[in-house]
């Protein structure tokens, strides 16, 4: 009695040593190595493997996924009960919509792609811990972004926010396009800018040149009118002094 109660509190002290040992050592690791720590726990306890049919039909299970697909289900798309819905629907709800993983390769065009993490992704922590860009491990200097994915499917415009994390340079590339669109109107602004002050300095210039053309006309003007009178002043006295001749002669006349 007294060696099973022995081996019972024994067995009580290593259970309560090992858990004690493992919150410490779980206290002991960053978000980034705990997340993955869960995860391989989870893969090693809970994951399976998965029976896989080599015998692929006509119509595969991935053309009709990529059919049928859609970003986000509306409550229309559970209105059609085939299986080929019951197949996206459970697809869909496979995938996790926390975060999203970006296809950049043509943000120079404003282009980006966006679609939900999958498992292998969120127990890897891509789109969380690293970088969400496709081809970026990045785990530093990581930023959440909410993104207003606009983007067409079935033929019909959709809308949707959603989160992305990124690295510096990679949210960059994010708004590259619209950047560009504003440096370019900046520019043209600046050239709009220059040129109505050319125009205006050609205005003004314009201006001077005829004020400075009138004055000397009406320099000219003033100068040929004085040259007039003062011609006229000395016809005017030289017939003053004939007439005074002419009446002395005539006096000379009658008095002789």
């Amino acid at each position: 009695m007294a060696s099973s109660l022995g081996r019972l509190k024994s067995s009580i002290f290593d259970k309560e040593e090992r858990k004690m040992q493992y919150q410490s050592h779980i206290r002991g690791l960053n978000a980034y190595d705990r997340h993955k720590k869960f995860m391989k726990d989870y893969v090693q306890f809970y994951g399976h493997d998965k029976n896989v049919d080599n015998r692929a039909p006509i119509k595969t299970d991935k053309d009709t996924l990529r059919e049928g697909y859609r970003f986000i289900l509306s409550e229309e798309d559970d209105v059609d009960s085939t299986w080929e819905k019951r197949l996206v629907k459970r697809y869909y709800d496979k995938l996790f919509k926390e975060y999203c993983i970006a296809d950049m390769s043509q943000y120079k065009r404003g282009k980006i792609g966006l679609r939900w993490r999958t498992e292998k992704e969120v127990i890897s922590g891509k789109g969380q811990f690293l970088c969400g860009n496709r081809i970026c491990d990045e785990k530093n200097g990581l930023g959440s972004y909410e993104v207003n994915f606009s983007y067409i499917e079935a033929g019909e415009q959709k809308q949707a926010l959603v989160k992305l994390v990124a690295c510096q340079r990679c949210a960059e590339k994010l708004a590259y396009k619209r950047q560009k669109e504003k440096e370019r109107e900046k520019e043209k602004e600046i050239s709009r800018e220059k040129e109505m002050e050319l125009k205006e300095r050609d205005k003004r210039k314009r201006e001077r040149e005829g004020s400075e053309e009138t004055e000397d006309t009406s320099e000219d003007e003033s100068t040929e009118k004085y040259s007039r009178r003062k011609k006229d002043r000395k016809r005017s006295s030289r017939k003053s002094s004939n007439n005074d001749e002419g009446f002395e002669e005539f006096l000379e006349g009658m008095f002789p």
